[in-house]
């Protein structure tokens, strides 16, 4: 110890050389004045909450895939395993639902005249609209019920909603199995048009990817917004075709061109219509604007309901149209997507 009461390094007792002098901090700067910012890029430190570049974060998200893909594998085989039927549920889920609709709709209703093989269109429709819908439903939640995760784990918080849309894709693919048979079931030819559904799929992939990482920091900012979206897939789904055809609708005739092409073309109405055509080809032939317009068959159509007779009306929306609209939603909603929940990156499991 020097003549000062300072403790010294050992073998400088003699000398008295202190271990921290007084004119200088513990950073090496000049005590009251210390530019820490510029010693940070001097050292080339930054702080671990900073928000990387879009681009950058966007090869971050990229270098995790299999992180997202076990994770989704993961939760996937979990989901129902406190259930007896354990992965059944999968199929069975939007079978009842199809049921369900098929009663109130097709039976009670009689929305099956004007649809050959009803029952296809039906199920096709429930399952790809739920494929849709539950990704949106879930994403927005996915931050608020993985809160503990984001608070342990350093990570791209954009993993979890993709993981989450990937779950439902996984379950997807095993119910079209399921599509296919009862397709076949009702009559519907097997044809090269099927391979058409894989595309088609991918892009609805795509768009729900982009829609759940909106959904996803919306829901993380309000609580009360999860809540609300149920309702609003809930009434999407009247406006998308899923258990009647639009355009057999008397009141859809007399609508304003626009809001024909805003309900024809609003994305899930696009990726189910897109499905269809692929897998049934009473579809294709009977889809208004397949054969040229005649006013009088057209003019049938709407009182006796033969599917036929609906080819000769004037078309809505033409199948280009369906692939382009199904493309441009897919690649706008997944940029929009993308650059939204990205500005909030450091804000995410503050609660």
């Amino acid at each position: 110890m020097d003549d000062r009461g300072r403790l010294t390094a050992p073998g400088s007792l003699l000398h008295g050389v202190v271990l921290a002098p007084e004119d200088q901090d513990l950073a090496g700067t000049p005590e009251g004045g210390g530019d820490l910012a510029e010693l940070a890029a001097r050292y080339g430190l930054r702080p671990s909450s900073a928000r990387p570049g879009l681009f950058a974060y966007a090869r971050t998200v990229w270098d995790r895939r299999h992180f997202i893909v076990a994770y989704a594998t993961a939760r996937n085989v979990s989901m129902y395993t406190e259930a007896r039927l354990g992965q059944l549920w999968q199929v069975l889920t939007p079978l009842l639902n199809s049921g369900v609709y098929y009663l109130i709709f097709g039976i009670l209703f009689q929305q099956n005249r004007g649809i050959e093989h009803y029952i296809a269109y039906l199920v096709i429709g429930v399952f790809v609209f739920s494929f849709t819908e539950r990704s949106i439903v879930v994403g927005s939640t996915v931050m608020r019920a993985n809160i503990a995760l984001i608070r342990a784990l350093h990570f791209p918080r954009a993993c979890l909603p993709l993981a989450y849309v990937l779950v439902e894709f996984q379950q997807l693919a095993v119910s079209m199995l399921v599509v296919f048979v009862i397709v076949l079931c009702d009559g519907e030819p097997l044809t090269w048009y099927w391979l058409l559904v894989i595309p088609v799929l991918l892009l609805q992939a795509t768009f729900n990817m982009g829609a759940a990482l909106l959904m996803a920091r919306l829901g993380a900012g309000a609580q009360d917004f999860s809540q609300l979206i149920p309702f609003l897939t809930r009434v999407w789904r009247y406006f998308c075709g899923v258990m009647y055809s639009l355009t057999s609708l008397p009141s859809f005739l007399t609508l304003p061109g626009w809001a024909k092409d805003l309900i024809s073309l609003n994305p899930a109405a696009v990726y189910i219509s897109l499905v269809r055509f692929a897998l049934m080809y009473t579809q294709r032939v009977n889809a208004p604007g397949a054969k040229p317009y005649n006013a009088a068959s057209c003019a049938l159509f709407y009182t006796k309901k033969i599917p036929a007779l609906q080819a000769y009306c004037h078309p809505i929306t033409t199948t280009s149209e369906l692939w382009l609209a199904g493309v441009g939603w897919a690649v706008v909603t997944l940029g929009a997507g993308a650059v939204f929940f990205w500005q909030a990156e450091t804000r995410y499991g503050r609660g």
